[in-house]
């Protein structure tokens, strides 16, 4: 007999390799170009332009925050962190993918510093909940911090020793968020492409604790 608590147990633990979907071959379909700044989303992406991949829960709304954000030179969302090649978005829902929903962001260093991106990741979402974001459970859903240089990594390693502290003094829970290098990034279907500029009043799921994040001066250059 199958059970709810079944799936829901599926979706919120990490499949091993052996149980992950097959996926496939070739990339599935997505946009060229950005919906709201028209910018090429897979790049050439201009000298000196950095790249992060920040997971907040559904990624609609987290893409938002940063495409809206001065510097940031262009947004995508996507799938990391997972096993299957190439998912799609049903796929990756079952949890048997082992992907998060991310937001792939490129951004000027000159403009806008990962601190200031990284503020912006741990003040606008719950990063002690594991392998949900209020509402929308699995492991799509847990929160990660993908970085593609040794100085991003030290920042956001920095930055959430900070944020726990502070999240203690009020009394929170412990940070579950998953600080890796990148893996390999999967482009999501051209409608979850800024979504949320093509359906303004689209769901967006994201809430912080209410609780500042202190940015240490020890990764103050990244």
């Amino acid at each position: 007999m199958f059970f709810l608590g079944d799936l829901l147990n599926k979706k919120t633990r990490m499949p091993a390799q052996s149980e992950a979907m097959p996926g496939r071959d070739r990339p599935i379909p997505t946009a060229t170009d950005h919906f709201v700044s028209h910018r090429p989303l897979h790049g050439p992406y201009p000298e000196g332009l950095e790249t992060v991949y920040f997971g907040m829960g559904c990624f609609w709304g987290a893409e938002r925050l940063f495409w809206q954000t001065d510097g940031v030179w262009v947004t995508a969302v996507g799938y990391a962190g997972g096993f299957t090649p190439n998912p799609t978005y049903q796929e990756t829902c079952t949890g048997l993918t082992g992907h998060a929903e991310v937001v792939k962001v490129v951004y000027d260093p000159q403009v806008v510093s990962f601190q200031e991106l990284l503020k912006i990741f741990w003040e606008s979402h719950d990063p002690t909940q594991g392998m949900r974001q209020g509402n929308d459970v699995g492991t799509t859903y847990r929160s990660t911090v993908y970085t593609t240089t040794d100085a991003q990594h030290a920042a956001a390693l920095a930055s959430r020793d900070a944020y726990q502290a502070a999240l203690d003094a009020k009394g929170n829970g412990r940070i579950t968020t998953e600080i890796a290098p990148a893996p390999s990034f999967y482009f999501a279907e051209a409608d979850h492409q800024q979504y949320l500029a093509k359906n303004p009043y689209g769901y967006c799921g994201l809430q912080g604790t209410g609780v500042s994040c202190p940015m240490p001066q020890a990764a103050a250059g990244a």
